[in-house]
């Protein structure tokens, strides 16, 4: 598969991940509620003002118009995101009534994954989509 090829499928999963994720604070906003840290408050506010943002930047990947833009945005959006990881891992990486596991995975996630998700996005800020995915 060509490269184009590659970073268009690329873009259109990041595209879904986003728009599905933000749908899900919706879906399932008790979930995100406990992973919020104390300290901030208005938590259910806070949950579907993420999932608004999410899908919002979702959907700005989209067009090449709005790309760049979005791209930043969710940049920033996933660094304002930190302290809700950091908490999860200043609570030994188990919820009360919710997600649980091992603190290692609570620490990938701050330093491994949460960065490569911003370059996967910072990748794709200028993207340009090539059309059709499969040859024929």
């Amino acid at each position: 598969m060509e490269v184009k090829r590659v970073k268009t499928l690329s873009l259109f999963l990041l595209i879904g991940f986003f728009i599905s994720a933000g749908i899900n604070h919706f879906i399932d906003p008790a979930f995100y509620y406990p992973l919020i840290p104390p300290y901030l408050k208005f938590f259910e506010v806070l949950n579907y003002l993420s999932g608004v943002l999410e899908i919002m930047f979702g959907v700005g990947l989209v067009f090449k118009s709005t790309r760049k833009y979005s791209a930043y945005f969710i940049i920033l959006m996933l660094i304002a995101f930190v302290p809700s990881h950091v908490y999860f891992i200043q609570v030994g990486g188990c919820i009360p009534n919710g997600l649980c596991v091992p603190l290692w995975i609570g620490w990938i996630r701050l330093l491994l994954i949460h960065p490569l998700m911003m370059l996967w996005v910072w990748s794709h800020r200028y993207t340009q989509l090539s059309m059709p995915l499969s040859k024929g």
